[in-house]
Parts: structure tokens; sequence; C-alpha cells
């Protein structure tokens, strides 16, 4: 197993449906990408880039994301997000993230996420 360490890296790609846009996700009224579709997104990349190296019962959650999302892109598109850990200190990650459409770059930023134990975690949350 490959240890948690920074370069590790990640892709997803989306292609583009009417459920991913602004207007269907409340956060505009344009039927194009919406911002929190590509926040999912990226987050997905962050998790990719760690799943084959945490230890069971290990797991990550998303603290912080800052984002630019750049351009529109309309549905039919693929998108591909970009994860990259570049810092890891102690149980935080810090990731930069890209979403391209084509050569475009279409949002990127930064992710932090905090490593837990799922367990306990959700015994927290759930108050169980």
């Amino acid at each position: 197993m490959q240890q948690l360490t920074a370069g590790l890296t990640a892709k997803v790609q989306l292609t583009v449906s009417d459920a991913d846009t602004a207007q269907a996700l409340g956060s505009g009224d344009v039927g194009v990408l919406g911002t929190p579709r590509v926040v999912a997104l990226v987050e997905a990349a962050t998790v990719a880039a760690t799943a084959r190296v945490l230890e069971s019962g290990q797991t990550t959650v998303g603290t912080r994301v800052e984002l630019d999302h750049r351009s529109p892109t309309p549905v039919g598109r693929t998108v591909v997000a970009e994860a990259l850990l570049t810092k890891v200190d102690g149980r935080k990650l810090t990731f930069e993230v890209t979403v391209r459409d084509g050569e475009a770059v279409a949002a990127e930023g930064r992710v932090e996420r905090v490593l837990v134990d799922r367990h306990r975690f959700v015994e927290k949350a759930t108050g169980a």
C-alpha cells in the first residue's frame, strides 16, 4: 500500500446533463454546469486521490473549498476534474484542483480535507 504523501493524484470526469445545471441545482437560472456540481466534482477527485492508500476504517472529510469557476460549460460537454495532493500536515490534506473543458480551464482552486476514523466520525455526527 502506498503512503499518504504529497503527489497523489486522481481525475474524474462528467458529461454535463440537465441535472448538473445551475438552473436544476437552484444556484442560478441558466442551463450550464452549476458551481455546486463543480464543487462536488472536485471533491470526488480528492476522494479518489487518497482512496487507494487509506487504511481500513479511515476516510477523509471536506473542511474547506476555495474555487474560481471561470467559464460556463454547456450541457453535453465533458469536463475532467483533477486533484493533486500538495501538502500533508498531520491529518490535514491540501489539494490543488483543476476542472478542464477540453483545453480550457473551467474552474480551479484548493480543497482541504481531514483524515478521520469513519466509525468515530459517524458516531459523533449521529450522537450514537
